[in-house]
């Protein structure tokens, strides 16, 4: 429980009932057993009015109008009613306190509880905080009075309340003035919207509402979690960890260099921007000409359908209540988006591989419609999907979708083309927008020598050792990409292109061109 300054004029509030009646409620004395209850109604906010307030020291006549000069409370109970309180309002689960004001009207002492919705609903409080044996049961306003939920009421507050998402929720310690109306109106713009017209003329709490990205009372409206992340410059004063860290490991994830690069803002803006930077620096895309055929072969290290569903999905279902970035961790060997916490129990691991899981039970449901509307995702559980046909079509080994038991953490691997060259960005990572490199399938001097060297089935390292070369990036864009490309030579486990046990060998057509080759060998 706060203290703190109401949220509109006292005076207004007990004079003029700017409030309606069934969110405000007057009592004359301190009756703990009462006030809870309406507490706990207040905090289930079952007909989404913002909550509501209690005056302690304030009498009513017969028609519940306030009567002054109020009743007021004495100097020396004041103390001893907030210690009280602060103690009952343990007692309603989950935990509720209110924002607590200590007034003077008319030269009388009033305590005032403002009791928002609250954004653990629904609420349950004892039918008496003073009786020894202590029931609990959940409260409701029904205009004037506090009720308890029962039977189907009891099942409408649990269906409406216990499904309400972070994303969806109200923001306590934020303002209405917190979303920019600048990126509201730019949005609506950008999406099409026939608000886009009217936005100009309305005020960020106008605008906010008919957006739905703010609400609550009129006299204290506020935004909700989606507003501030999507219309906020700084969405990370609210939620800490809202970025997305780019790092770049020229040597490996082992290696002691790398390149990171992190980016913050609105979460379309910031999503937006590490895509592009990402397909700026380490999107590369090989061209491999074939001797008996006309048509080129292209293929990407990493397609960028498949980043950008990745990233997306991260940005769309990680936890904004925890303080963790998302990581884009690229190296020669794989692209790999870290988020937390993991997917959803109900999820089986063995079908997300699969690109069979659908989940019914969405951590950031409006999250996922601003995104859909600015185009960067489909929604409707397509990304895991779209990144399995994508690199598949592509001819990239199958990604890895990895959690934990305890779904602390959802990891998206994909794996590098195994006829991608190597490349090494440096100083900042940025590299020119296209990078085109030619493999001619040739039977180069370099090709021979590959061949002779493989005997069997040999790992990477030994065949570079066998020819004699030190540089392995010279060796893979020269020897080892070329003669994959021919059709000289093959992987063990080409769907695992990065194990440790990837071994390389002759195909037949390899084995019959080095026979073809040793009677002129042997002259």
């Amino acid at each position: 429980m706060s203290a703190n300054k109401l949220p509109i004029n006292l005076q207004d509030l007990l004079r003029q009932r700017t409030v309606e009646s069934e969110r405000i409620e007057y009592k004359t004395g301190w009756n703990p057993d009462a006030i809870i209850r309406t507490l706990c109604a207040f905090a289930n906010d079952f007909e989404n009015l913002g909550g509501g307030y209690v005056v302690i020291g304030q009498s009513c006549d017969e028609h519940d109008q306030p009567v002054f000069p109020p009743v007021g409370l004495p100097d020396n109970q004041i103390d001893k009613i907030q210690r009280e309180l602060l103690g009952h309002c343990q007692s309603i689960q989950p935990p509720y306190f209110p924002v607590l004001t200590v007034a003077k009207v008319e030269g009388r002492n009033l305590i005032v509880l403002w009791a928002p919705g609250g954004q653990n609903r629904p609420y349950k409080a004892p039918a008496s905080v003073t009786a020894r044996h202590k029931t609990s049961h959940y409260y409701i306003r029904r205009y004037t009075s506090t009720v308890e939920a029962k039977g189907e009421i009891e099942q409408e507050l649990l269906s409406l309340t216990a499904k309400v998402p972070f994303d969806d929720r109200f923001h306590q310690s934020a303002r209405v003035d917190d979303l920019s109306l600048p990126l509201m109106q730019d949005f609506l713009r950008e999406v099409g919207s026939d608000l886009a017209a009217d936005a100009p003329t309305l005020s960020a709490e106008a605008l906010g509402r008919q957006m739905n990205v703010a609400g609550g009372a009129s006299e204290a409206p506020l935004p909700k979690n989606v507003g501030l992340l999507f219309f906020n410059e700084l969405p990370e004063r609210f939620f800490p960890g809202t970025q997305i860290d780019v790092l770049w490991f020229p040597e490996g994830a082992g290696g002691d260099r790398f390149v990171e690069k992190t980016f913050k803002g609105p979460l379309g803006r910031m999503t937006r921007e590490a895509l592009d930077y990402i397909q700026r620096n380490y999107l590369h895309e090989t061209v491999i000409k074939h001797p008996q055929r006309a048509e080129a072969q292209r293929v990407w290290n990493f397609p960028y359908a498949a980043v950008e569903e990745a990233l997306v999905n991260a940005v769309y279902h990680r936890s904004y209540e925890e303080r963790e970035p998302i990581e884009v961790r690229i190296s020669q060997q794989e692209l790999v988006v870290l988020s937390f916490p993991g997917p959803d129990r109900s999820i089986r691991l063995d079908d997300l591989q699969a690109g069979r899981a659908v989940s019914r039970r969405y951590r950031n449901r409006r999250i996922g419609e601003f995104l859909k509307e600015l185009d960067l995702t489909e929604g409707r559980a397509t990304g895991i999907p779209k990144i399995l046909k994508v690199m598949a079509a592509n001819g990239s080994p199958a990604p890895v979708f990895e959690s934990d038991d305890e779904r602390a953490s959802f990891v998206i691997r994909l794996p590098v083309h195994p006829l991608a060259p190597v490349t090494s960005p440096e100083g900042t990572g940025e590299v020119t927008t296209e990078v085109t490199t030619e493999v001619t399938t040739e039977v180069t001097t370099e090709v021979t020598t590959l061949i002779a060297a493989v005997q069997g089935e040999m790992s990477r390292q030994v065949i570079q050792d066998a020819i004699g070369l030190k540089n392995a990036e010279h060796f893979r864009k020269a020897y080892l990409v070329p003669a994959i490309a021919a059709g000289y030579l093959e992987m063990t486990l080409p769907e695992r292109p990065n194990s440790r046990l990837q071994r390389y060998r002759l195909t037949e057509k390899g084995r019959h061109w080095l026979v073809s080759r040793q009677p002129a060998n042997k002259s």
